[in-house]
């Protein structure tokens, strides 16, 4: 079993101990779980897609939940019976439970079903005032500086 120690950075940094436990108890949470099969992709800076590979399934078959930090995407086959002795069943007919962990600020833009695929659209919206800014140096208050319309381009375009 490969275990990571986060001792060392337990002790230097300061209110990251949710992040910790995250990475150290994720093999427990999916261990040997790969069902359904999907991809994570980045999409752009603030924008990712979750793809889930759901053949079989109809869109009342699917329930997608977000919490804080938390996307949970479960899937359930009615019981249907066969109308046939089946002599070899390759395609899933089981349920399954997918969890992500969301980073803050990524809430759920969109989801759709099609082709077999589960498409889920995540957007990250950071507020205003978590936003970096530039701050004055000097004076007993303290001052932010608001970013300037960039200058280079109003001189180019005289």
């Amino acid at each position: 079993m490969n275990r990571i120690d986060f001792a060392p950075y337990r002790r230097s940094m300061v209110g990251f101990d949710r992040l910790f436990d995250m990475l150290e108890n994720q093999h427990r949470v999916n261990a040997g779980d790969k069902y359904p099969p999907f991809n994570i992709e980045r999409r752009g800076e603030d924008a990712y897609r979750i793809t889930l590979a759901v053949a079989g399934f109809k869109p009342e078959d699917i329930d997608i939940t977000a919490q804080a930090n938390l996307l949970i995407v479960k899937g359930r086959k009615p019981d249907e019976g066969a109308d046939g002795d089946f002599l070899h069943m390759g395609i899933a007919q089981r349920g399954f439970d997918r969890r992500f962990e969301l980073a803050d600020y990524v809430r759920v833009d969109a989801a759709d079903l099609a082709d077999g695929l589960l498409v889920i659209d995540l957007v990250r919206e950071v507020p205003e005032a978590m936003k970096p800014k530039k701050i004055a140096i000097g004076g007993n208050q303290l001052k932010v500086i608001e970013s300037e319309p960039n200058k280079d381009a109003d001189s180019a375009a005289a």
